[in-house]
Order: structure tokens, then sequence, then C-alpha cells
């Protein structure tokens, strides 16, 4: 029997000025009370050496919302606040297993606004959803149906920079489900000049959405730093101009990167991409724009969520592997391959295209980590779980892995929810 998936349903809302107001005095307490809460585990660290968890700051709620300076927080559902001290906790636990840093503040202007409500605190009948502390449902727009008889377990309010409202709802899909499984194999290259290169040979146009509203944003940017520091009106309209250009661009990017990653998974069983550390990769100024621009992190989440989603397999090959400088066809390893030079012949005298190279490489150097039976997802020396690859199979290949000394592998869980 096929596991249920946890998938998130994104809707646009409109509130009324009572639920805006409501809503805003929510966000506000609930960044209130997990800075309080993070201040209090800190103090209690550096002071006393005492680790204070999710327990002793439920306990500080109750205190905190008994006192006459602090008894706003009354106003509010009381769910959104118990919900981000445990979402304190967890950021904490992923800080002492070494997956993220230290947490850090929320701020006002730079945090993302967003409270969310558990069973208890909403009320989901006939596509009708009421909130705790509201009398009437919220105005949503429902673009597309929640699975027939699925009820949220979750649902999050927040409100992005451009001033939007979204509702989004976290419930178990019953319509996922394994696609056939089907004998065919492709290796993902991505670039720059083209978003994908597949080993098939097809290249995929970088559609370059920065770029098209590039002007748009550059208008709006100069309004913006035209208007004096401060609280003022006119530069928060002018401050929500720039995220609406921001909105735009990032809407466009994410739809097409949906459609992309869906015909992938849904044409190919097996799925062999590279890891690339995107974080080091922006460091280069010249083309920190441009690599931002294409999302390679967030193709590669919608990737892996939908290869476990759809029973597909999704190989990661380790960011050393030198793909660009292997030839496909007889496995001699190039001396240099600049960027500048996009097709090149090899010593056997064949002669290629570097992204097409690259992209059959990589599909060649994951199917021979997969047929060894070892995980093929890189991860850090810590937290590796899994046991390195015995790579036995297409000798050419495993020499080009190897020559790096970067072979090893190991096998993670990967997310099963994603907002769309």
């Amino acid at each position: 029997m096929t596991a249920r998936v946890k998938r998130a349903f994104r809707y646009r809302f409109y509130p009324t000025d009572a639920q805006a107001a409501l809503l805003s005095r929510t966000f506000g307490c609930v960044r209130k009370v997990y800075n309080l809460a993070l201040a209090a585990r800190s103090e209690a660290w550096a002071d006393r050496r005492e680790q204070v968890g999710y327990g002793a700051t439920s306990a500080m709620l109750t205190a905190w919302k008994a006192t006459e300076e602090m008894a706003y927080l009354n106003e509010v559902s009381a769910v959104p606040l118990q919900q981000t001290l445990r979402h304190l906790q967890t950021a904490f636990d992923n800080f002492f297993a070494k997956r993220a840093r230290y947490p850090r503040f929320k701020s006002k202007r730079r945090s993302r606004r967003s409270a969310e409500y558990t069973a208890s605190a909403f009320r989901y009948r006939d596509g009708r959803l009421t909130l705790a502390k509201m009398s009437e449902p919220l105005n949503i727009v429902w673009s597309r149906p929640i699975p027939e008889g699925v009820r949220p377990s979750t649902v999050t309010i927040s409100q992005d920079p451009a001033g939007r409202w979204w509702v989004s709802l976290l419930c178990d899909d019953p319509t996922v489900r394994p696609l056939p499984v089907i004998d065919r194999a492709v290796g993902i290259d991505a670039g720059i000049e083209h978003l994908l290169v597949l080993s098939t040979g097809e290249k995929i146009t970088n559609p370059r959405h920065e770029q098209r509203d590039r002007k748009r944003l550059a208008r709006a940017q100069r309004k913006l730093a035209r208007k004096a520091p401060g609280e003022g009106a006119n530069r928060a309209k002018a401050r929500v101009r720039v995220a609406r250009a921001y909105a735009r661009i990032s809407d466009r990017r994410r739809d097409h990167l949906h459609q992309l990653t869906t015909r992938l998974v849904r044409e190919n069983q097996t799925l062999v991409i590279e890891d690339l550390q995107v974080r080091n990769m922006v460091k280069n100024h010249s083309l920190a724009r441009a690599i931002s621009d294409v999302a390679w992190r967030q193709l590669r989440m919608m990737l892996e969520c939908k290869a476990v989603w759809y029973g597909r397999n999704l190989i990661v090959v380790d960011r050393w592997f030198p793909s660009s400088k292997l030839c496909s066809a007889c496995g001699v390893l190039a001396d240099r391959m600049p960027l500048e030079v996009r097709i090149w012949t090899c010593r056997c005298g064949t002669t290629h295209d570097r992204d097409v190279n690259a992209a059959k490489n990589i599909l060649a150097a994951g199917l021979a980590v997969s047929a060894c039976g070892a995980g093929v997802r890189p991860q850090r020396d810590s937290s590796r779980a899994g046991r390195s690859a015995a790579k036995q199979e297409t000798p050419r290949v495993t020499k080009g892995v190897s020559a790096q000394g970067r072979g090893r592998k190991s096998t993670v869980a990967v997310p099963t929810s994603l907002v769309l």
C-alpha cells in the first residue's frame, strides 16, 4: 500500500479590514514570543549552562500572558504562539545536529510574516475556512480544488512583501501515486546559456525572467531610493512596488520550473543531476545575477520531491566529477576546459558539444554509482549515513570520478512536502 504524501496547497485570499488587523497582530505576537523564548534559552545557557526545552518555554508563555504589559498576547489565538515555540525547538534541534546555524531573532521588516494554525484553531467545512478568533470565513480564491474527502491538518497564513495574503493547507494527498515504470534515464547538466541540457541532446532555453523585468525593477528601485528614509506613506508605497516587481519575477520562475520538472519526472524513470554549490558560485560577481536567476537549488528541490511522489530515481553526482573535461566516447580527461570553450575535439577524433557531453558523462556516472548498490546523494562527512560505493562498472567513467577523490556517496531522506 502506497503511503500518503504530505502536500501543501497554497491559495491567495482577500481578508476584510478586521481580519487583516487581527492577522497582523498575530504576526507581531508570533514574532514577539519567538524572540522572547530565544532570548530566554540563550541567557539560560550563557548564565547557568542550563538547557531550556519546549516545555519550559510553554510555561514561560503562560506567565507572559498573565502580565499586564503583555496582556495583548491574549487577543490572538494561542495556537500560533505555541507553534512558534515548536518551530524554535526544531531550530535548536537542527543546530545541535549541525544541520543549521544557531537560531536568529526575527525582524519586523526582514522576517517572513506567517502564523501556523493546527486543527484545533480552524474550522474547514464545505470549502469555507474560518480561523480562531474570527467570526466569518476567509475569502479564498480556490484556483484549484483540494482532493475530495481530504481535510487539512495545518493551515499557514502568510503575507509576502508585495502585500499579498496567502493561505497554505497541508493535507495528506491520496491522489499522488507512483507512475508506471519506464525504461528511460536522462542526465541533466545545468547551465546559464541554456537552463538545462539533457543527455538526449535536448537544450532547454533559459527564459531569463529577471532580465525581462530588469528595467521595470530598476525604475521601481530608483523611485524608492529618492524617497526619504523613515516610515512615510510614499516610501512604503515605493517599497511595495519594488516587492511586486520581484514577486512577478519569482512567480514566473516558479511556474516555469514546476512545468519543467513535472515533464522530466513523467518522461524518465531515472534522473541524474550534478551537485552544485550555488553558495560558492554566486561569489563570482560577474555571474552572480545570472546564477541566481536560474534558481538551480529550487529546481533540485522540486526534482527531489516529485521523484519521491511518483516513484522515480534521482541520482546526484558529486560536484567534483569532471563532467565537462571527460570525453564521453573514449574516457580521456582533458587537461583544462575554460568556460569560453563550448565545442571541443578529443584526441580520439570525437567532436563534443560541451554541455551535451557533460550531460552524457553525468548520466554514465550516476548509473555506474547506482549499479553498485550504494546511496548516491552527497552529504557532509558529519552526517553520512550510507555506505560508500565500490564502483565496479563502466571503468572509464569511474576513473574520471576517482581521479578527484570524491567517489563516496550516501543515502538521506528526501522531503515529501512541496508548496504548489
